[in-house]
């Protein structure tokens, strides 16, 4: 096991420059994939960017995973993206409230509104190029991420700062609410990879 200590809001790390991955296939990226792997089970994540271990690069990875209250169809198998890039979004957009491992202890939540689906460009940990379209919580995700490469936090996007909630409250008031449930559902997952 490598898990990393994540860093907290207000670390220059987070809104430095990322610099993209030139060469896949070193050591030290596959190291760096391993820690983000370690360290998003071990913080009971769905999704971690290099910048939140300190490791300024481009490259995420998702995985909502199945639980009590996210069955196994609104679950998605571990996804490397090194490089990416968000190539298409819709126009629609929904709320749905976020969290970041860079909270101490994920202990504020609050309503962020971002478009419903997105299609994301990158590299896998094999090099090869792939593009993937998704919406839901795993389209959520997939956005938050990419903005942590970009150096930019879900607090600054916050629709209002007056219905944030500490966890205890937005798992009483917010998660199991009938329009939050219907936001966060994944209704397509479009994977296709590129061949040059």
């Amino acid at each position: 096991m490598s898990v990393r200590a994540t860093i907290q809001i207000g670390d220059k790390r987070l809104k430095a420059e990322n610099e993209k991955i030139a060469n896949i296939e070193s050591g030290s990226v596959s190291q760096l994939i391993s820690d983000l792997v370690d360290t998003m089970y071990h913080y009971d994540l769905i999704g971690i960017a290099a910048p939140q271990i300190g490791e300024n690069y481009q490259l995420f990875i998702t995985e909502p995973r199945e639980t009590e209250t996210r069955p196994a169809d609104q679950s998605d198998e571990l996804r490397i993206y090194i490089n990416p890039e968000i190539i298409a979004k819709s126009e629609e957009q929904i709320i749905i409230y976020e969290g970041c491992g860079c909270i101490p202890n994920q202990s504020i939540f609050g309503p962020v509104s971002r478009p419903k689906w997105v299609t994301v460009k990158a590299l896998n940990e094999r090099g090869e190029i792939f593009e993937f379209t998704t919406d839901g919580i795993l389209g959520r995700v997939i956005q938050h991420e990419y903005d942590h490469l970009q150096g930019i936090e879900f607090i600054q996007k916050v629709t209002d700062n007056s219905k944030i909630l500490g966890i205890e409250h937005y798992r009483e008031q917010i998660k199991s609410a009938n329009w939050h449930k219907e936001n966060c559902k994944i209704t397509k997952k479009e994977f296709k990879k590129i061949t040059i």
